[in-house]
């Protein structure tokens, strides 16, 4: 495992529940700002094996960004039930602190 990926899942494995993050901010995060879609690969191929909240890491967007309609209503409301909001048009309300 890369130094990347590993740093990858330990900061996946940190974000507590109700806190949505984007994949470019754990690219970021992880020293790599350009890899967000490397991101988005650690989490398709590793969310299982190591229990990472895959549910709490959208788009730049906002957007669930997963292939089919009943993983994103599982994310919807995996997320929901950590009082996550969504906006009128389905983005994630990212609150500013």
């Amino acid at each position: 495992m890369t130094p990347f990926t590993e740093e990858v899942i330990r900061i996946l494995k940190d974000i507590p529940p109700g806190v949505v993050v984007t994949y470019g901010q754990v690219a970021r995060l992880a020293g790599s700002p350009r890899s967000a879609r490397q991101v988005v690969r650690i989490l398709h191929s590793m969310s299982e094996k190591h229990g990472l909240p895959w549910h709490r890491v959208v788009n730049a967007r906002g957007e669930i960004n997963v292939p089919d309609e009943a993983s994103r209503t599982k994310q919807r409301r995996l997320l929901e039930a950590e009082g996550v909001s969504f906006t009128e048009d389905g983005r994630v309300h990212f609150k500013k602190n």
